[in-house]
């Protein structure tokens, strides 16, 4: 069976929609599927407004189209709303081919904090997006419920998992500053409510890892946090073992992948009680949850990190995987579509559809291990 995944949000992008798409694509050959992904690569492109190393494509649907056929897919899943989701959308309806979406963002919270446009309007857009899905994917049951309120349909649960081989304990510290250290990962944007963690009164150090269009002025505007810029793989996974407690003070996430990836390296989580957090530590023990977000992050130093492990040695990406292609195995079945006999190729082939249709220059291919 061969899977397009449709996305606007890809490489050099680091944020938890890439990294889940990637865990799928990787997965994929494991489950008989041959996955590949159509992004922005190889179309004009101009950075989002107010967020520009978001980069958005400037295509036609003609020119989407050819791609699309370039890899004939047995199904499209469609996993942002941004032009590549609108795109790819318009084509699949031109040419009545069933499809999935995915809901990772919650746009109408994010709109609304950078510009003045009533949440209302901007779920009325989304439903009008997700409306002709066969399945809409959400990561909870509190973004299901949230999206059911709104008039969404047809939605089905698509947990997220984390990379225990890489996130863990470890036994030496990365960073040489004074403890306790509490530690933030993520975009550094307003949505993300960063300077509500970096206002808090704390011991010890602050930490902040990634970027973003608010951190030049939170550098400005809190001098004595340690501002230490995007980190990935081992020297990420180093930061998260060297601390003490992660904080987590969005209001808008509907998962936040960061929250398991400070689990599984035994990091307890400070979190307002909103979803995201809820959903992802209810009833572990592994974070605390409160209004006062000084009070949560000073109660998580006592949290055992026993427990913060337990929690994420529930959550595999294998799982997630598993969860993913299941619905779309049952779309495709459902709309007559029996997969033929499965390829199993040693390395899984993320190809960004370059320009050009055929021969070379058709893609540009990434490859991680099968």
């Amino acid at each position: 069976m061969r899977v397009l995944i449709a996305t606007d949000a890809w490489r050099p992008q680091v944020n938890g929609v890439v990294r889940s798409l990637e865990q799928m694509i990787q997965a994929a050959p494991g489950l008989g599927i041959t996955a590949q992904a159509l992004t922005p690569e190889g179309f004009h492109q101009v950075g989002l407004p107010s967020y520009p190393d978001i980069r958005l494509a400037l295509a036609t649907r003609r020119a989407l189209a050819a791609r699309i056929a370039d890899f004939a897919p047995d199904h499209i899943h469609i996993a942002t709303e941004g032009p590549i989701g609108w795109l790819t959308r318009a084509v699949c309806l031109a040419q009545k081919r069933p499809f999935t979406t995915s809901y990772h963002t919650r746009f109408p919270q994010y709109i609304a904090a950078r510009w003045p446009i009533p949440e209302s309007w901007s779920y009325r857009l989304l439903r009008r997006f997700h409306g002709p899905a066969a399945a809409v994917m959400v990561s909870t049951a509190t973004v299901e419920e949230e999206l059911r309120q709104h008039g969404f349909e047809k939605l089905v649960r698509w947990g997220r998992g984390v990379d225990l081989s890489l996130f863990h304990p470890r036994p030496q510290s990365l960073l040489d500053l004074p403890r306790p250290i509490f530690l933030y990962v993520g975009r550094v944007a307003v949505e993300k409510n960063v300077e509500a963690f970096l206002s808090l009164k704390l011991p010890g150090s602050k930490v902040v890892v990634g970027d973003g269009p608010a951190r030049p002025d939170l550098e400005r505007t809190f001098p004595e946090a340690r501002f230490l810029g995007l980190k990935e793989g081992e020297e990420l996974a180093g930061i998260y073992a060297s601390s003490d407690v992660f904080v987590f003070p969005s209001l808008t996430d509907t998962f936040g992948i960061v929250l398991l990836e400070a689990a599984a390296s035994g990091l307890p989580v400070a979190a307002f009680p909103v979803q995201g957090p809820r959903d992802v530590f209810a009833g572990s023990g592994a974070a605390v949850l409160d209004e006062d977000l000084r009070s949560a992050a000073m109660q998580a130093l006592r949290v055992p990190r026993e427990a913060c492990l337990e929690l994420a040695a529930c959550h595999s990406w294998a799982a997630s995987a598993a969860q993913f292609y299941g619905h779309i195995r049952r779309v495709a079945r459902e709309a007559g579509y029996f997969p033929r006999e499965p390829e199993a190729p040693a390395t899984t082939t993320l190809t960004a559809f370059a320009s050009g249709r055929g021969g070379e220059g058709r893609g540009l291919p990434h490859r991680l291990p099968a």
